[in-house]
C-alpha cells in the first residue's frame, strides 16, 4: 500500500469533497443558466483595512519580502499582537516567549497535538468542531474523545459526561468559542470549568479563537481571562475573519511559555513565516484598526436577520445564531423523511439550485443532519439563494 493507514483516517476532508462537487457544478450545463451562490466557505466578500493592504504592497517591493522568514523576522508582528492582547483583554504577554505567528490558526490547531502528544495519548475535542482539530489528532496518532454540543443544552459543553477514568487518561483538550459551525458565542464560565479540569486531571488546555470580536449576542470568551493558562493554556487568533484577511493566512498563538516553544521547535521543522509584506499588513491592522472587526457586526447582524426570515418564509426554521459569519440549519423534516443525509441534501442544494452549504457532518458525527451556511455575500445575494430554492422545494416538500 503506498498511503498511510493515517490517511486513510483523515478522509477526504468537508472542504475538499465540497470543493470537487462546485468545480463540476461550474463545469455543467447548468452553470449556463444559474451561477454557483457559495455560501459553502467563511471566506467573507467585506474588505480589509485599506491601509493594511497599502503597506503589503508598499513592504512587498522590498527584497526582504522574497527572502525566507525565521522566527526572528517576526519580532515586529510578536509585538504587535502583544500590545493587541494588552488592550484587547488587559492581559500583559511576553512578546519574546509567549506569543508566536502562525499561518492561519488553522495550521497552529493542527501542529499542536504534534508537539504535547506521543502516539496513543488521549485528546478531548468538541463534537462538531472545526476539522483541524481532529485532524490534527489523527495526525499525532492520538485516541480521540469527543464532547457532544446539542442544541437541546444550548451547545453547553457538559464536561460532567467524561467519568474520572477518562479524565485521567486525557493529555490535551481542545475548545472553540465562538463556535464554529454552531455560531454559539459561548460563555467564560464554560472555559473556567474547562481550565479547572485540566488542573485536577493536569493536561494541556488549547482554545480556538478565530471569533472572538464577531459575537453578535453576549461577549466572546477567552482562555486569556482563566486563571493558570500561563502554566498549561494556549490560545488560537486570527485576522482572517475579525480583519478580512483569510487568503493572507495570519494568525498567532498566546500562551505558556514551554507550549509555544513546543510549537515553535515543530514549526521550525516543517515550516517557515510569512513574508515581511503580510507581516507588515497584519501589524497595521492590529495597531491601527483594532476596531475593524466591530464595524463588521452590524452588516453581519442584517445578513443573519434578513436570512433567517428568508428561509422562515420558505418554510426552514433556522435556530439564532449569537455569533457572525454562519447559520447553523437543521435539515428539513421532509428530507429527513426521504432518508436523505446532510450530505446529500447539500449534493441536491448545489446540483438543483446552484447554493452551495456545507454538510454538519464534515464536523463531526454530531454534525449529522445539519447543514452550514456561511453570511458571506451581500444580502440582496443571500435572498437570491433562497429565491432559487423555491420551484425545487416545492417540489420536494
Amino acid at each position: 500500500m503506498i498511503t498511510s493507514d493515517r490517511l486513510a483516517r483523515l478522509g477526504s476532508g468537508v472542504f475538499d469533497r465540497n470543493d470537487r462537487r462546485k468545480s463540476v457544478y461550474v463545469e455543467s450545463e447548468r452553470q449556463q443558466h444559474q451561477g454557483l451562490i457559495d455560501l459553502s466557505l467563511g471566506s467573507t466578500d467585506l474588505e480589509p483595512p485599506l491601509a493594511a493592504v497599502k503597506a503589503m504592497a508598499e513592504v512587498l517591493e522590498h527584497p526582504s519580502s522574497s527572502s525566507y522568514c525565521l522566527h526572528a523576522g517576526t519580532q515586529s508582528f510578536r509585538r504587535a499582537a502583544a500590545a493587541w492582547v494588552q488592550q484587547r483583554f488587559g492581559v500583559p504577554v511576553d512578546a519574546e516567549t509567549e506569543v508566536l505567528l502562525l499561518v492561519g490558526s488553522q495550521e497552529g490547531t493542527a501542529h499542536l497535538p504534534l508537539a504535547v502528544l506521543d502516539p496513543g495519548d488521549s485528546a478531548l475535542i468538541l463534537d462538531p468542531s472545526y476539522p483541524s482539530h481532529r485532524g490534527g489528532l489523527e495526525l499525532a496518532d492520538a485516541d480521540i474523545y469527543t464532547l457532544p454540543l446539542t442544541a437541546e443544552r444550548n451547545w453547553a459543553p457538559n464536561f460532567d459526561a467524561l467519568s474520572a477514568d477518562q479524565w485521567q487518561q486525557l493529555r490535551l483538550m481542545v475548545l472553540g468559542f465562538p463556535h464554529n459551525p454552531t455560531a454559539c458565542t459561548g460563555e467564560q464560565a464554560w472555559l473556567d470549568e474547562a481550565m479547572h479540569h485540566s488542573v485536577q486531571h493536569d493536561l494541556v488546555l488549547a482554545h480556538d479563537n478565530p471569533y472572538v470580536d464577531l459575537a453578535l449576542e453576549g461577549d466572546a470568551p477567552s482562555l486569556l481571562r482563566c486563571p493558570h493558562w500561563r502554566e498549561r493554556g494556549i490560545e488560537f487568533f486570527s485576522l482572517s475573519k475579525g480583519w478580512c484577511l483569510g487568503g493572507f493566512r495570519l494568525a498567532f498563538a498566546v500562551g505558556a511559555a514551554p507550549l509555544i516553544h513546543a510549537l515553535r521547535q515543530l514549526k521550525g521543522v516543517v515550516d517557515f513565516n510569512q513574508c515581511q509584506a503580510l507581516q507588515r499588513g497584519a501589524v497595521v491592522a492590529l495597531d491601527q484598526h483594532a476596531d475593524w472587526p466591530s464595524r463588521l457586526l452590524p452588516i453581519y447582524r442584517q445578513r443573519r436577520d434578513r436570512m433567517r426570515q428568508a428561509l422562515a418564509d420558505l418554510g426552514w426554521i433556522v435556530p439564532m445564531p449569537s455569533m457572525a459569519l454562519y447559520l447553523w440549519m437543521p435539515i428539513p423534516e421532509w428530507a429527513s423523511a426521504k432518508g436523505w443525509s446532510d450530505e446529500q441534501l447539500a449534493a441536491e442544494l448545489l446540483e438543483h439550485c446552484g447554493v452551495a452549504l456545507t454538510p454538519g457532518s464534515g464536523f463531526g458525527d454530531v454534525g449529522r443532519g445539519w447543514l452550514r451556511l456561511a453570511l458571506v455575500r451581500p444580502v440582496e445575494e443571500l435572498e437570491k439563494a433562497v429565491a432559487r430554492l423555491y420551484p425545487w422545494w416545492e417540489q420536494h416538500h
